[in-house]
């Protein structure tokens, strides 16, 4: 076999490296959301490496990033916590975030 031969699974099965999402990432961005004030979620679209993604991101620019199995899930939490819910691909992230993953480089990730 050559670098550019087939891969030997069903081609019909999408290509999945990372896990789906589970009850706690849901209960983590609810729990971000009623403890922080100011929060928006940022949506990030499926990839063939990651479940459908949140960033939610809090006034003061503290985030976490939580799986949540599609846009119609994310949006439901957004709904239920009054919380706007943002395309980052349409919309980018805030500046706060930038300024503080500058202020806390303990949660770069390593």
């Amino acid at each position: 076999m050559g670098w550019f031969s087939r891969r030997d699974t069903d081609p019909t099965t999408p290509t999945k490296l990372d896990r789906e999402a589970n009850r706690e990432d849901l209960a983590a961005l609810a729990a971000f959301a009623t403890s922080r004030r100011g929060v928006e979620f940022y949506l990030e679209p499926e990839t063939t490496a990651t479940d459908t993604t949140v960033v939610a991101t809090a006034h003061d620019g503290e985030w976490i990033r939580r799986r949540t199995g599609s846009p119609r899930v994310a949006a439901k939490i957004a709904q239920r916590h009054a919380i706007p819910l943002y395309e980052a691909a349409r919309t980018g992230y805030p500046e706060r975030m930038r300024a503080w993953n500058r202020a806390h480089p303990e949660r770069r990730a390593r």
